[in-house]
C-alpha cells in the first residue's frame, strides 16, 4: 500500500508542476532521439553483417 501512496503522490506533484505542453513536447523528443539511435544501430549492424560475410 506504501508504495501506491508514494506512486500517487509523485504524479500528483507532476501534474501540478508540469504542463502538459511540456510534457508532450519530452515525450516526442524522446522518441524522436530514440527513433534515430535505433535506426543508425540497425544500419551500422547491416553494414556489419554484410562486411562480414564478404570476407
Amino acid at each position: 500500500m506504501k508504495r501506491y501512496t508514494t506512486l500517487w503522490l509523485f504524479l500528483a506533484a507532476m501534474a501540478m508542476t508540469l504542463t502538459s505542453c511540456e510534457v508532450v513536447g519530452g515525450i516526442f523528443k524522446a522518441g524522436f532521439w530514440t527513433a534515430i539511435i535505433l535506426i543508425v544501430l540497425v544500419v551500422l549492424l547491416i553494414l556489419w553483417l554484410v562486411g562480414r560475410r564478404r570476407r
